[in-house]
């Protein structure tokens, strides 16, 4: 599943560096299902060409996939993925594994390395493994976890999430858990913010939710003070 060099938008040329691109993605798994959610705006550098993106790109009625990184790198792999899994169900006559689907998502991103930026998690829900949680960063490394964050703002959250993350959190406790880590990365990365996007996938299906942009909590919270300005330093 090599994609070919000439399609526009995944080739880049020979020392061009990535552009700078901002995003918060987080997902976590709880007995029955799984949350993911993401903010809404899509960056490159201190331009802000989207604030009501939807992260959230869906590759089979039971599996979601959160997009972070390169935005058309991140969108060609979930439209080949969602291609093959198309393909897969109709030959199998039954709906693709979570696994199998991470797994499809996994070597798009590794064989193309290369020439893709894209740092990707995929969530669903299936009978066999309930709900699933998996990691696909740059480079195309699939791990499965109990809860995963990607994106610029998830630097802000590693230590929130690792506290307030349980086991056994019912469904109400983990879209409260991601909507919390979204909020407080929008709060304190300038490459995430505008609106925010949840969805919940359990056997009943996938149930989606939206909070405006002017609806988000912490969104004035104060911006911290630098160590030298609380020392009372002159700095200039």
């Amino acid at each position: 599943m090599k994609l070919p060099s000439s399609i526009p938008g995944v080739t880049k040329p020979a020392g061009q560096e990535a552009p700078h691109t901002g995003t918060t993605i987080v997902a976590c798994s709880y007995p029955g299902g799984v949350v993911l959610g993401a903010d809404g705006r899509v960056s490159v550098g201190s331009y802000i060409s989207n604030r009501a993106s939807n992260k959230l790109a869906p590759l089979a009625d039971h599996v979601y996939l959160l997009r972070s990184g390169s935005a058309p790198d991140a969108q060609i792999v979930s439209d080949y993925v969602r291609h093959y899994v198309h393909m897969l169900e109709a030959e199998m006559q039954e709906s693709a594994s979570v696994e199998a689907v991470a797994n499809l998502v996994m070597q798009m991103n590794y064989a193309n390395k290369d020439v893709l930026v894209g740092a990707l998690i995929i969530g669903g829900y299936d009978a066999q493994g309930g709900g699933q949680v998996y990691g696909c960063p740059i480079g195309g490394t699939l791990a499965r976890e109990k809860w995963a964050i990607d994106g610029s703002g998830s630097t802000y959250i590693w230590g929130y999430c690792d506290a307030a993350y349980r086991d056994n959190f019912t469904r109400q406790e983990a879209e409260a858990f991601v909507k919390e880590a979204v909020a407080l990365a929008m709060a304190s990365d300038a490459s995430s913010g505008g609106c925010m996007r949840f969805v919940t996938i359990d056997a009943e299906g996938a149930h989606h939710s939206y909070v405006r942009g002017d609806q988000v909590p912490y969104k004035d919270m104060p911006q911290p003070i630098s160590s030298a300005a609380a020392a009372g330093m002159i700095i200039g």
